[in-house]
C-alpha cells in the first residue's frame, strides 16, 4: 500500500517543424510542472494483497470525478491519488463501495521514510570490490607462476592501480564507522577491519616500491569483498523495519472541518482547540477527541478497541481520535486535539515501548565488545615481539598485518546475518517475514504467547451462521435490505444470500445507529438492532446478531459468527504441546471471547481490554519474568506489540501494527506462528555454533600467524575459509523444522 506518484505525463506535440512546437513552450513547461506536483492524498489499503487489487483500486478511483490519477504500491499497501480539490472523505467511500478498507495518511509524516539508499550503496560497493578482486587474482596467478623482476613489479603496479581506488571506495562504510568510533573514544568492530585494510594496502605499496617478492593487494580487496557481504546481509535483516510511531503519526487525520459562525473551514488538526466545533462526515476518521453535540451515526472502534460491532453514536457520546464515523454526519465539540488526543497518547506509549525494547543488544554486538580490543592488543604485541627479536621492521609489520587480518572479525560479522538470512528464507517460505535483526534471538526465548481475537485468531469478517434459519419467503427482503446498508453484518448477510434474488423495495432509508428500512408490497420491512424492532437482544450471546422484521410478523433474529483463521487450532495445539503458556486478550464482549477460548482450548482470557490495558498486561507479564510473544493486528494492539519481547502481525493488519511487530504473517494460515518458535531456537543454536567456529578458528590460526608462518595473503585466505564455513553452517537451517 505504498505511495506512488501521479501517472500523468507529458507527450510532446508532433509538428511539421521545430518552430511550430516551440510556440507553446511556456504552456508545456507549466503543464509539466503541474504534472510533477506531488499528489495531495495518500490512502492506506490494509486489505490489498494482489495484482487484481491494484487494478480494482486504480480503476475505481480514476473513474471518480475529479481524480486525475491513482497509483498503488502493493509493497507498502498505499495508494497515491492526484485529486485536486477532493478530500479523503470523498474517496474512502468509493473504495469501501468495492470492498476495500482505506485510511488517510499524512504525506508530510511519511516524507521522512527514505528509499533504501544504504542497501543500494552496499550492493554497488560489493560489485566494485568483487570485480576488482577477480581481476587482481588473475594478475596474481602470473606472479605465483614464477614472474620475476620487472614483470613481477609490473603486475604488482597494475594490481595496486586497481586495488587502491577499490579499497578507498568500497571500504568507506568501514572507514567512516571506525572514524566515528575513534572520535567517541571506543573500539568498535570496524576499527580492526579498517586497520587491516590500510595495513594490507600500505605493505603492498611498500613491497611494490622496493621490488619485493610479495604484494597483498588481492588480500586487501578480498577482505573488503567478504566484509561487505556480511554488512549487506545484516542490512537486509533490518531494512524492512520502520518506526511504528511514525506510522501512527501518519495515520492521524491531518485536517478537520471546523464550524465557525455557521461556516465550514478546513484547518489543520494541530490548530484545533478545546471547545471548537468540528463536522465529521460519514466514512471519515475522527480527527480529535470530542463529544457529539449533533447527529446520530455508528462508530467503528475495531482498530482502537477490538470491538466487533459498531457502536451507536448520539449526542453526549465521547469519541476518540482515530475512530471511524460510519453512517451519519456528526458535529463534535473538541475536548483534546493534536498531542493531547488519545491517539497521540497511544503513539507516545508505542515510542516508549520501542525505546525500551531497543536496548536489547544482539549476540554479535555483545561478543564484539571484548573482541576488538583483544585483536588490537594481539597485533601490537606481535609487532613489538618480532621487532625486538629480529630488529627487522619490515618483517614485524608483515607479521602484525597477518595477525590483524587473520583475526579480522569477518566470520564474527557473518555469524548472525548469515543465520538470520537463512532463517528468514525458511520462515518466508512458511509465510512469515522477519523484520528485525534481533527478532530470532528474542523469539527463541519466548515462553508465553498472547493473542488478540478479532483479525488475529479470527478473520475479522462476520458470516451468517445458518442461512436456512431465514424462511424462504423472507430471504429476498433480507437481501434487499442488507444491500442497502454498509454495516458489516449487512454486508455479511448480503454475501450469504447472493444466490437469492433481491426483492424490490420502496423508500429505502438507513437510520444511523439503528438499521435500514423500506416498503415491500406496502408493508414496512426493517433490518437492524433488536431494540429498534422491539425485540429483546441478549448481551451475553456468544454470536453477533441482527434482526429482520416484516410488518405483521414477529422479528427474526439473524445470527453471525466470526470465521476462525485457518491454522488457529493447530497453532494453539502446537504451542500447548511445546509447554508454552497461551493467553487471549480482546477488546470484544465477554461472551464471544469466552466461546472462542473454549473452542481453541485457551484457559486464560480477558475481554473488554483497552489498548492501554493490553500494553499494561503484557508489561506485568514481563515484570513477572515471562518472555511474551504478542500476536495482534489492530491499532489497539500496537502498544502491546511494541512492548512485548517479540511480536507478530498478520499481513491484513493495520499499517501501524505491522510496523510495530518483529514479524509479519504473509498468509492467512496461523500455524507458522508455532513453527517460528522452533526455527528461532534452531537459529539461535546456529548463531552460537558460528561463534564457536569463529573463535575456534582464531585459536588455531592466530598462533600460526604469530609464529610468522602466515603472510597477509594466507591470512586473507584463512579468513575467507572461516567465513564460508560460517555461511555453510547457517544454511543447515533450510532443513526440516522438527
Amino acid at each position: 500500500m505504498a505511495d506512488l506518484t501521479a501517472s500523468a505525463g507529458y507527450q510532446p506535440r508532433l509538428g511539421a517543424c521545430p518552430a511550430c512546437d516551440a510556440a507553446p513552450l511556456a504552456q508545456r513547461l507549466a503543464e509539466r510542472a503541474e504534472v510533477a506536483r506531488p499528489a495531495s492524498l495518500i490512502l492506506s489499503l490494509p486489505a490489498a494483497h494482489c495484482a487484481l487489487c491494484i487494478t480494482d483500486v486504480e480503476r475505481a478511483l480514476t473513474a471518480h470525478p475529479g481524480v486525475r490519477g491513482a497509483r498503488v504500491n502493493l509493497t507498502l499497501r498505499r495508494v497515491t491519488v492526484d485529486a485536486p480539490g477532493l478530500t479523503a472523505e470523498d474517496l474512502i467511500p468509493v473504495l469501501a463501495g468495492i470492498g476495500y478498507e482505506a485510511h488517510e495518511l499524512d504525506p508530510q509524516a511519511l516524507s521522512a521514510t527514505a528509499a533504501d539508499r544504504a542497501g543500494r550503496d552496499l550492493l554497488m560497493r560489493i560489485g566494485v570490490s568483487g570485480f576488482a578482486m577477480m581481476n587482481i587474482m588473475i594478475l596474481s596467478v602470473a606472479v605465483w607462476s614464477g614472474a620475476e623482476a620487472a614483470t613481477r613489479d609490473l603486475f604488482h603496479w597494475i594490481s595496486g592501480a586497481i586495488a587502491l581506488p577499490t579499497v578507498a571506495f568500497a571500504g568507506q562504510p568501514f572507514f567512516a564507522s571506525a572514524w566515528a568510533s575513534l572520535r567517541a573514544r571506543r573500539l568498535g568492530m570496524d576499527v580492526p577491519i579498517s586497520l587491516a585494510l590500510v595495513l594490507a594496502s600500505a605493505i603492498s605499496v611498500f613491497e611494490t616500491v622496493h621490488s619485493g617478492h610479495h604484494a597483498y593487494f588481492d588480500a586487501a580487496v578480498m577482505l573488503c569483498f567478504f566484509l561487505l557481504i556480511g554488512r549487506y546481509l545484516d542490512h537486509r535483516t533490518r531494512a524492512i523495519a520502520r518506526s511504528a510511531a511514525a506510522e501512527l503519526t501518519a495515520l492521524e487525520v491531518p485536517r478537520a472541518t471546523l464550524l465557525r459562525d455557521g461556516t465550514e473551514a478546513v484547518v489543520a488538526v494541530a490548530d484545533l482547540r478545546p471547545g471548537d466545533l468540528i463536522r465529521v462526515r460519514p466514512g471519515g476518521r475522527i480527527p480529535a477527541d470530542g463529544v457529539i453535540t449533533e447527529g446520530a451515526s455508528e462508530i467503528d472502534r475495531a482498530l482502537l478497541t477490538g470491538e466487533t460491532l459498531p457502536v451507536p453514536a448520539a449526542p453526549g457520546l465521547a469519541l476518540s481520535a482515530g475512530e471511524v464515523n460510519l453512517t451519519g454526519p456528526l458535529v463534535l465539540r473538541v475536548t483534546a486535539a493534536g498531542q493531547d488526543s488519545s491517539l497521540a497518547r497511544l503513539t507516545a506509549l508505542v515510542e516508549a515501548a520501542e525505546s525500551a525494547r531497543g536496548r536489547y543488544t544482539s549476540l554479535a554486538e555483545r561478543a564484539a565488545r571484548g573482541y576488538s580490543p583483544a585483536v588490537h592488543l594481539l597485533a601490537f604485541s606481535s609487532f613489538l615481539g618480532w621487532f625486538w627479536a629480529t630488529g627487522d621492521l619490515r618483517l614485524a609489520v608483515n607479521i602484525a598485518a597477518a595477525v590483524l587480518i587473520i583475526t579480522c572479525p569477518c566470520a564474527l560479522g557473518l555469524a548472525v546475518p548469515a543465520v538470520a538470512t537463512a532463517a528468514s528464507g525458511r520462515l518466508f517460505r512458511r509465510g512469515l517475514l522477519i523484520k528485525d535483526g534481533t527478532a530470532l534471538e528474542r523469539l527463541a526465548e519466548v515462553d508465553t504467547v498472547v493473542f488478540d481475537k478479532t483479525g488475529t485468531l479470527t478473520m475479522g469478517q462476520p458470516r451468517l451462521v445458518d442461512a436456512g434459519a431465514i424462511p424462504p419467503d423472507m430471504r429476498p427482503v433480507a437481501r434487499a435490505l442488507a444491500e442497502a446498508s454498509s454495516h458489516p453484518l449487512s454486508r455479511a448477510l448480503a454475501e450469504a444470500l447472493v444466490d437469492t434474488p433481491a426483492a424490490v423495495l420502496d423508500q429505502l432509508t438507513e437510520r444511523p445507529g439503528q438499521g435500514v428500512s423500506g416498503l415491500w408490497q406496502g408493508r414496512l420491512v426493517r433490518l437492524g438492532r433488536g431494540d429498534w424492532l422491539g425485540a429483546a437482544d441478549r448481551d451475553d450471546a456468544a454470536t453477533l446478531s441482527s434482526w429482520l422484521g416484516i410488518e405483521g410478523q414477529p422479528p427474526l433474529r439473524v445470527d453471525f459468527t466470526d470465521r476462525l483463521r485457518p491454522g488457529a487450532e493447530d497453532c494453539i495445539a502446537d504451542l500447548h504441546a511445546d509447554g508454552r503458556r497461551v493467553m487471549l486478550l480482546s477488546g470484544d464482549r465477554a461472551a464471544p471471547v469466552a466461546a472462542l477460548a473454549r473452542q481453541l482450548g485457551i484457559t486464560e482470557w480477558h475481554a473488554g481490554v483497552s489498548p492501554t490495558e493490553k500494553a499494561d498486561h503484557v508489561g506485568r507479564l514481563a515484570e513477572g519474568g515471562a518472555r511474551v510473544l504478542m500476536v495482534g493486528d489492530g491499532l489497539n494492539d500496537t502498544a502491546a506489540l511494541a512492548r512485548a519481547h517479540a511480536s507478530i502481525s498478520p499481513a491484513s493488519a493495520l499499517d501501524a501494527a505491522r510496523v510495530a511487530s518483529d514479524m509479519v504473517l504473509t498468509g492467512q494460515d496461523l500455524a507458522p506462528v508455532a513453527e517460528a518458535l522452533v526455527i528461532a531456537r534452531r537459529a539461535t543454536r546456529r548463531i552460537r555454533e558460528n561463534f564457536a567456529i569463529s573463535f575456534g578458528y582464531n585459536v588455531l590460526a592466530v598462533p600460526i600467524a604469530l609464529a610468522g608462518f602466515a603472510t597477509p595473503l594466507i591470512a586473507a585466505l584463512a579468513m575467507s575459509t572461516s567465513s564460508i564455513t560460517v555461511t555453510l553452517n547457517a544454511l543447515r537451517l533450510s532443513g526440516k523444522t522438527r
